[in-house]
């Protein structure tokens, strides 16, 4: 545990002093400030366009930082070379992997609160202050969390597998096809045939299923989430991320970085 924290530390310092984060962060705060503006022009529907156009806003944002950093975290020690000194002190490769993880959602979870804050500062300005009801937008961004987590094990196997433009191209595609799960298991036998279609159904199973995560139209018209979905997300996204996180740590530990 020491050393994958001290590979997390690391890790959350080399993010955190990336010009980028904060470039992808303030863009996020000004499209949150644009919603306001937009929410005044809507009358009587200012906290659903607030929220929806807010909750888009920091999802996408830790999207990239999700894909583009988390691709890197690997590549960019092997480039630097400077994986082969940290490899040779007593650090597992798992290790690594393990501390990475941890130390990109670290960040992601850091970057997402103050995004956060600005989306509430947003709300708490057009209705001159907040409410319980609001509490349901804490649960969105926890369930964007769980998603960006998932993404960033995704973004860390591919880095360990093959080079840093096709670990973008699989992730992105991988988000994609990960957000019509339910549209692949209801596809219709007669459009395609019951072979395609049976394949779809079980290639459903193996894709991360983000629409599971998407809430942020029910908590924009102020809907409660149920407490049994907040937990079966949180062990979805536990069980995923370990699972992906331990083949990446096979591909690693296979991997030849003379």
């Amino acid at each position: 545990m020491t050393h994958i924290g001290a590979v997390a530390l690391n890790t959350f310092r080399e993010a955190v002093r990336d010009r980028v984060l904060y470039n992808l962060v303030f863009f996020a705060l000004l499209m949150i400030g644009a919603a306001i503006l937009v929410g005044q022009i809507s009358i009587g529907i200012e906290q659903i366009v607030i929220v929806s156009l807010g909750l888009s806003a920091i999802s996408f944002i830790g999207l990239l930082m999700a894909v583009f950093i988390g691709v890197g975290l690997v590549s960019k020690e092997m480039d630097k070379r400077t994986i082969y000194a940290l490899l040779a002190k007593p650090v597992r490769r798992w290790e690594f992997l393990v501390g990475k993880f941890a130390g990109l959602v670290f960040t992601l979870l850091v970057n997402t609160a103050a995004m956060s804050a600005g989306l509430f500062f947003a709300l708490a300005y057009v209705k001159h202050g907040l409410q319980s009801a609001d509490a349901g937008v804490l649960v969105a961004v926890y369930f964007i969390l769980l998603k960006l987590a998932i993404v960033v094990a995704l973004a860390l196997l591919f880095s360990c597998s093959t080079t840093s433009l096709l670990a973008i191209l699989y992730c992105a595609g991988l988000y994609l096809a990960g957000s019509f799960v339910q549209q692949m298991r209801t596809l219709r036998t007669d459009l395609m045939g019951n072979a395609t279609a049976t394949f779809m159904r079980w290639l459903s199973y193996l894709l991360p299923n983000f629409e599971n995560f998407s809430v942020t139209g029910p908590v924009a018209h102020g809907v409660a989430i149920p407490g049994a979905l907040i937990l079966q997300n949180t062990l979805y996204a536990v069980v995923y991320c370990t699972v992906i996180l331990a083949v990446a740590a096979a591909v690693f530990s296979r991997r030849n970085l003379k």
